[in-house]
């Protein structure tokens, strides 16, 4: 509730500090808020999905200073793949620094992920650090995502690779690649990144790294009309069944223990900004 009281104060502050009525001389305005809504048939975090193969309604809201610094608040629902608990939502609080560095532009921050009315040993925050610029008419992102040691990146599952109730830290390498069409809404898209952490289940049935180390990937391409972005994609692990077996039923759709929520699909979105 404090994130929210305090959101309120800025979209106030902000509301005052921005003339109702500007004309083009004026200056850009120092805080900006953006946001966007999104149904996607199935939410993959990291290549695995976190609503049971099943569509999830998502949306977000992002403050921004003209100094860089950014602040924000994201949230899906959820389902399946161990115990989220109250209602199934994940909520992410979300603050950053942006700033142009490198021939590109640095991204530096954290997301607190929790997941309200549930176990809070769920709970669990990331720093993350990306560089982004163009190579002729591509954009290229590099990112690195590091989780301290906290309970919620433990293993709490009886697994060869590690000790039961031991605490561990999550590191995650990824790359992203677009090109537009010339001429076109059209633009291609390409994902891949490297997880490592704990290799067996969380304190409730969870875990960001399930295999302690895989490969995640996806290739797809986007379409903007206006304020709308249809999104099409094959997302993919290299997590095998056998790697995958102990932490069944988890890791199935329904939690039947047939199959797996990390096996090859088609997601397909659409997303309105605001």
């Amino acid at each position: 509730m404090r994130f929210s009281l305090t959101t309120l104060g800025v979209l106030a502050f902000a509301a005052n500090a921005t003339p109702a009525l500007a004309d083009e001389t004026d200056p850009p305005p120092a805080i900006v808020i953006s946001g966007s809504a999104t149904f996607t048939t199935d939410y993959r975090f990291r290549g695995v999905s976190h609503s049971d193969t099943d569509p999830a309604f998502q949306g977000g809201i992002t403050v921004s200073h003209k100094s860089g610094f950014y602040a924000g608040f994201w949230a899906s629902n959820l389902a399946g793949w161990g115990t989220f608990g109250g209602p199934n939502l994940e909520t992410d609080l979300i603050a950053g620094f942006k700033a142009p560095a490198l021939g590109g532009t640095v991204d530096v921050g954290f997301t607190w992920y929790t997941f309200p009315g549930g176990a809070n040993t769920t709970d669990f925050v990331e720093f993350y650090s990306r560089l982004s610029g163009t190579v002729g008419p591509a954009t290229l992102t590099a990112g690195v995502y590091y989780a301290p040691e906290q309970r919620a990146l433990g293993n709490f599952s009886n697994t060869p690779q590690s000790r039961f109730g031991d605490t561990e830290d999550n590191l995650y390498l990824s790359g992203d690649g677009a090109v537009a069409i010339p001429k076109t809404p059209i633009t291609l898209n390409a994902h891949i990144g490297y997880s490592r952490g704990n290799p067996g289940l969380g304190p409730n049935g969870t875990s960001v790294t399930p295999t302690g180390s895989y490969w995640d990937y996806s290739i797809g391409a986007t379409a903007t009309y206006k304020n709308l972005t249809f999104g099409i994609s094959y997302v993919d692990t290299d997590i095998s069944d056998a790697e995958s077996a102990y932490l069944q039923p988890n890791f199935s759709r329904g939690q039947d223990g047939i199959g797996s929520i990390a096996a090859g699909t088609v997601v397909v979105s659409l997303t309105a900004a605001f």
